[in-house]
């Protein structure tokens, strides 16, 4: 009895799981306005991984369909040699200029960050700020180790080399950026022509740019900065899921774990070490860049949580498929979201919350429901109660 009420539970959350994904894959489109007077403020901050790909990614998608310039703020250490690649062909490939800027005052834009930088339509820093330092390592468990490979080094100079001669910038110093791991101040590379600005903030960055003209994917582009509104970026909240995930201590932990606690699962009788093992080992992959679509690995998460709870329906247990599964469907949902919607801002977070609170309440009934099973289970049949216990006769047994 109480497993087909799980299959009817099971059943339930699946349908309105799925009908709400598809209620919101209608309503992905936005009517964008053109807005000109505008500069869009995208925020580098820290390590460079996969979530600041899909970050830029969401950016350039409103920055295009406004016709608006980017500014993009960089404070790195460095960070993903792929996801900076990935960065450098979105800011090739983009309609609309993208000045990037290292600020504030202090910062650095260290590895990562100096590719990027040379890789924009404008470069710009602020005093006091330093870039460079761009020779490539290896990170593990045990810190980071150069790489000192000369098939590397050298392709990967010629590369930055290539950037800073499309840009009319210094090749040389280009090259010693990596070679020498070259730092310089804000100072230094405006007069050695590796940046074309030095602005106290982004009000006198908004002036010195005002009027220059930039070749981008689609042509000129004249960039009319000086009355320009500043509009921030924010982060939707699958880049601050993302965020967490792309971080690479967690994400290499993850990874790890996962596919200690794949292997232990495998090889020892019952179910639930391989589960847990595979979704960490599914979201380690996606924070560590391995899956390229954030998108695709969401919904891989979500159709492992789907199968998880249809196993969940015809196999009696725990709950920890079944748990397993909700918590696939619900983090593989928030990553999937896309940010612009047709919909009121109102309607947009009742969805988000729907889309929290329902599996959490499903989950927390769940819980209950496998705590009733165990408790039951735990419990002295009655029969046998009855034979242990000391009893009267008051007839005759025949």
């Amino acid at each position: 009895m109480l497993h087909e009420k799980q299959k009817t539970f099971f059943l339930f959350f699946l349908t309105l799981t799925f009908s709400l994904l598809l209620v919101t894959s209608c309503l992905t489109a936005k009517c964008y306005s053109e807005n000109s007077n505008r500069l869009v403020v995208v925020n580098f901050e820290g390590t460079v991984s996969q979530m600041s790909v899909e970050l830029l990614k969401e950016a350039l998608t409103y920055a295009e369909k406004t016709k608006t310039p980017i500014i993009l703020l960089l404070n790195t250490p460095g960070g993903s040699l792929d996801s900076t690649f990935e960065i450098i062909k979105l800011i090739e490939r983009s309609s609309v200029p993208v000045v990037g800027y290292v600020y504030p005052s202090g910062a650095t834009a260290w590895s990562a960050g100096t590719y990027i930088l040379l890789s924009t339509h404008v470069a710009a820093m602020a005093p006091h700020t330093i870039i460079g330092s761009c020779q490539p390592v290896t990170l593990s468990f045990t810190g980071s180790q150069p790489i000192n490979d000369t098939k590397t080094i050298n392709a990967l100079t010629a590369f930055l080399v290539e950037k800073a001669k499309m840009h009319n910038r210094n090749e040389a110093v280009a090259k010693l950026f990596i070679k020498e791991n070259l730092n310089l101040d804000a100072e230094e590379a405006k007069r050695l022509n590796v940046v074309e600005v030095v602005a106290d903030s982004l009000e006198d960055l908004k002036a010195k740019i005002d009027g220059l003209t930039v070749q981008t994917a689609s042509g000129s582009f004249t960039i009319k900065s000086r009355n320009a509104k500043i509009f921030e970026w924010s982060p939707s909240l699958r880049i601050a899921i993302l965020k967490i995930l792309s971080e690479p201590m967690i994400a290499l932990f993850m990874l790890t774990v996962g596919l200690y606690l794949l292997i232990f699962g495998l090889a020892s009788p019952g179910v639930g070490g391989e589960v847990v093992g595979g979704i960490l080992l599914l979201l380690g992959l996606i924070g560590l860049g391995m899956i390229k679509n954030v998108s695709f690995g969401a919904l891989i998460l979500m159709a492992v949580g789907a199968i998880l709870l249809l196993y969940e329906l015809f196999t009696p247990g725990f709950g920890i498929v079944g748990g397993s599964g909700i918590i696939c469907i619900l983090v593989g949902s928030l990553l999937l979201f896309p940010r612009e919607w047709v919909i009121s801002k109102d309607w947009l977070t009742t969805l988000y919350l729907t889309s929290i609170v329902v599996p959490l309440v499903f989950g927390g009934i769940f819980i209950f429901a496998a705590y009733k099973v165990v408790k039951a289970r735990r419990k002295l049949p009655f029969f046998k109660r009855m034979f242990e216990g000391e009893a009267e006769v008051i007839e005759e047994i025949t």
